[in-house]
Formats: C-alpha cells, sequence, structure tokens
C-alpha cells in the first residue's frame, strides 16, 4: 500500500483556525495580520491538503462546509494547545505545589535544613526536602545530571558547562572546642594548636588538608586522631572529648551554639571556603525548581550575617 506523507506546518492549522472561526478569507486576513491574497492562497493549500473545500459561496457569502464544522472545534482545541507549549509559564502557585525535591547537602542540612524547611512548609505544605549526604565514591556532579538529585549545596569545585553553580556565601574557617577546653584560655598560638589532638571532618577519611599545609610552613605538625565523615559528626566528638575540630564557621554557627561549643580563630592563614549550590541546566526554567532556589537563598541571608 502507497503511504503519502504531508509535512505538519502550524501556520497552516493557524490559517485554518482563522478561517473557521471567520468564516471568510477577509475575516481570517485580518485575524492574521495577512493580505486577503495571502490568506486565500492559505485556504487554498489547506483545501489540497484536507481534501475539502473548507469555504463555499453561498450568495454573498462564504459558508463553512460540514467537514469544515466538524474540524472547528478541534482545530481551535489544538491551537490554543499549540501556543500554550510556546507560550512561557508563570511562577507557580507554592500552595499547590506537590513534590519533593533532592538536596545534596551533608552539613548544609545542619545549618539550613530546620530553618528552610519551615520558610517551605509555610508556603508549600505538600512540598518535602529530602537531604542526601555524598559519600566516599560519589560525585554531585553525576548525581545532579542524571536527575537523582535537584540541588547541589556545598563547596562547589570544578563543575563541567552543564552544571549551574551560583555562590551563597563565603565562609572562613574556625576551630571548634568544648567550652571548658584548654585552648579557650590565653593565646591561641599555632605552636599551641598544632600541640593539640584533632578531629577530621572528610567525607573520604583524609586526616590531613590545607591547615597542616600551613603548619609545615612553620615546621609545624599536628595529630590528628579521628576522621569522620561530616562536620556535623566532628561536632558531636568534640562536644565529649579533648579533641578539636575545624569547620567553616558561619555554616556551624547554630550548631555550635546548640551544643555548647566554642568557635576560635585559627592562628593560621586559612583560605575561606565559598558556598554555593549547584544545579543542572535542565531545570533552569523549571519554576518549582526556582521557587525552592529562592528559598535557600532568603534562608542563607538569615543564617549567614555575623
Amino acid at each position: 500500500m502507497r503511504q503519502t506523507h504531508m509535512n505538519l506546518d502550524l501556520n497552516l492549522l493557524t490559517a485554518l483556525d482563522a478561517l473557521l472561526e471567520e468564516g471568510s478569507v477577509g475575516g481570517a486576513a485580518r485575524r492574521l495580520h495577512l493580505s486577503e491574497p495571502a490568506a486565500s492562497r492559505a485556504l487554498g493549500r489547506i483545501r489540497a491538503a484536507i481534501g475539502d473545500p473548507i469555504l463555499v459561496r453561498s450568495g454573498r457569502q462564504m459558508v463553512l462546509t460540514p467537514r469544515a464544522q466538524e474540524l472547528r472545534t478541534e482545530v481551535h482545541a489544538l491551537v490554543e494547545r499549540a501556543r500554550a507549549v510556546f507560550t512561557r509559564p508563570g511562577p507557580p502557585d507554592p500552595a499547590a505545589l506537590q513534590r519533593v525535591f533532592t538536596v545534596l547537602a551533608d552539613d548544609v542540612a545542619i545549618a539550613l535544613g530546620p530553618e528552610l524547611l519551615a520558610r517551605v512548609r509555610a508556603e508549600a505544605p505538600g512540598v518535602s526536602l529530602r537531604f542526601l549526604g555524598q559519600d566516599a565514591t560519589s560525585e554531585g556532579v553525576a548525581q545532579l545530571r542524571d536527575g537523582q538529585a535537584d540541588l547541589d549545596i556545598g563547596v562547589i569545585e570544578d563543575a563541567p558547562p552543564e552544571i549551574v553553580v551560583e555562590p551563597l556565601f563565603t565562609d572562613r574557617m574556625a576551630a571548634i572546642v568544648r567550652a571548658d577546653h584548654p585552648l579557650t584560655s590565653g593565646e591561641l598560638t599555632p605552636e599551641r594548636y598544632a600541640a593539640a589532638t584533632h578531629v577530621s571532618a572528610s567525607r573520604r577519611g583524609k586526616l590531613t588538608g590545607p591547615i597542616d599545609d600551613r603548619l609545615a610552613e612553620l615546621d609545624l605538625t599536628r595529630q590528628v586522631a579521628m576522621a569522620v565523615p561530616t562536620f556535623g559528626a566532628a561536632l558531636i566528638v568534640v562536644a565529649r572529648t579533648d579533641l578539636v575540630g575545624l569547620m567553616p564557621a558561619r555554616l556551624g554557627h547554630r550548631a555550635v551554639q546548640a551544643l555548647g561549643l566554642v568557635a576560635l580563630k585559627p592562628p593560621l592563614d586559612l583560605p575561606p571556603k565559598e558556598i554555593a549550590m549547584a544545579w543542572h541546566q535542565r531545570y533552569d526554567a523549571d519554576g518549582a525548581h526556582a521557587w525552592l532556589r529562592a528559598q535557600i537563598r532568603s534562608t542563607v541571608a538569615t543564617l549567614t550575617t555575623d
């Protein structure tokens, strides 16, 4: 059986809708901002494509054929749906959102989680937040690329072009100790700091970091007795031992206060940490995703003031 194929022309569909609604070539031309000859040519192409005259003369007027009458409602609905596809959607109604957002954020969940959840639930009770930690072998970029996560919040490095990175705030590092720790009294010198016993927060279990490079420049070394995967875990260890922890000051401010710990300025010049959020570019224009990003910005603004 021989098949015929016709290229879909949305312009013809729009012209057909105008002809069916107006019932005349002149009316359709005015609606479409075309000349009457152009509208007449469109009608000719429509007649050839459909195999029906669509409009025929009856006295001094044009009338729709029975086939045209049958098509009128369907064609109009198709045109409206096509227009909706190419119309930028407005902002979503948070109260109507039903969605689970997955956020990669080990320690940011401790700092931002409760306040962010309260802000989100106040506007969008149908939204749930799922915070996931990154294990030692996975990368946030892969999870964003594969759609396993909506956002990654933390220190974002070497992101590929398809990942959008937005800085949130810059944090300085603080030494964290329990309230009655010996380092809380007297001047905290590099020598005293290095002589203490430390806990390292590293999801890959690293016992050394940039601070050890700074100590080495002063011919000093420190002993790291334990490595834990997150800053939050390090704070629990610090609260019950003489170990010294290290974490971003603003990020850990509320957790440090809640545990009755003390944040000290390290006696070394340590590089700041830039905390950012990252997402795959597929979500750039997603209204619900943009709404969540706005909630995160607002929450960060209330939590990162000195």
